[in-house]
């Protein structure tokens, strides 16, 4: 049953990674064949630096990710400070709420923020551009940073702030001294995961960006009409390597955090 249970994971494994390790391989490729592989070469990745449409592309989707993900965590971790002093009902309402906006289909999400922002470009005299975009990635990383961000409320002892306070440390000193360190986990892993959504999010990108403010995943949907060139391979590649890193990375933050949280307790 062991052996059977491996073979099935091995299986699943293999059928969510395959995609990803063929385009490695083809980046790689000597000509734009995706299916023959004709040679080794490292060209579609100098060649890639050298394309100033996607690295436009590649530094919106930046900024947007970046701007995006900082300011979703930082909303997020104060609103997850204010649901978890609310009492039981209250706050099983407000947490309903945070859910929808995820099991909501995004492109309810794009057509609903598209027509807000054309109601208010029609009064207040603004273009779709970066404002507008990250606007709305801000709208749709926020669920996602309030409820990586709640377990860790859950687990923290409920009156440890009082208890700070009580010992002397002001309400500000409090927070940033005995709560932040005790949510970091949360927050970091709410920060990552909007920066990953943002990073390759098309649907409500496509209906909230305007002209000069094209996102990777759009210029690639652009590329679909043709050929998507093998530069976009060695993009993809780079870009999953980073991530994989930035995984290990956190994974090492959480595994030491827990690791001085139990030396702590036995102590």
């Amino acid at each position: 049953m062991k052996k059977l249970s491996k073979i099935y994971l091995a299986l699943i494994m293999l059928f969510l990674y395959a995609p990803i390790f063929v385009l490695i391989v083809f980046s790689f490729n000597t000509t734009k064949s995706h299916s023959v592989m004709s040679g080794f070469t490292l060209d579609w990745y100098v060649k890639l630096f050298g394309d100033k449409l996607i690295m436009r592309s590649l530094l919106n989707t930046i900024i947007v990710a970046v701007c995006a993900s900082v300011s979703a965590t930082i909303l997020g971790t104060a609103a997850a400070v204010g649901i978890s002093r609310m009492k039981k009902l209250p706050k099983a309402f407000i947490l309903q709420c945070t859910n929808i906006p995820i099991i909501n289909p995004e492109i309810v999400t794009g057509v609903s923020l598209m027509l807000l922002f054309v109601f208010f470009a029609a009064r207040m005299n603004f273009e779709f551009g970066f404002a507008t975009l990250i606007i709305a990635h801000i709208t749709f990383n926020v669920p996602y940073v309030i409820l990586n961000i709640m377990p860790r409320f859950r687990h923290m002892t409920p009156f440890i702030y009082d208890a700070a306070q009580d010992l002397g440390c002001s309400p500000v000193s409090a927070f940033f001294k005995v709560i932040m360190p005790e949510i970091m986990p949360g927050v970091l892993s709410g920060f990552l995961m909007s920066f990953t959504f943002s990073l390759d999010d098309f649907v409500v990108s496509y209906f909230t960006s305007g002209a000069t403010s094209q996102t990777l995943p759009l210029t690639i949907y652009s590329m679909t009409r043709k050929q998507v060139s093998p530069k976009i391979n060695a993009l993809s590649t780079i870009i999953f390597v980073i991530v994989v890193a930035v995984l290990i990375i956190k994974n090492i933050i959480e595994r030491r955090h827990t690791l001085s949280e139990r030396s702590t307790i036995y102590e």
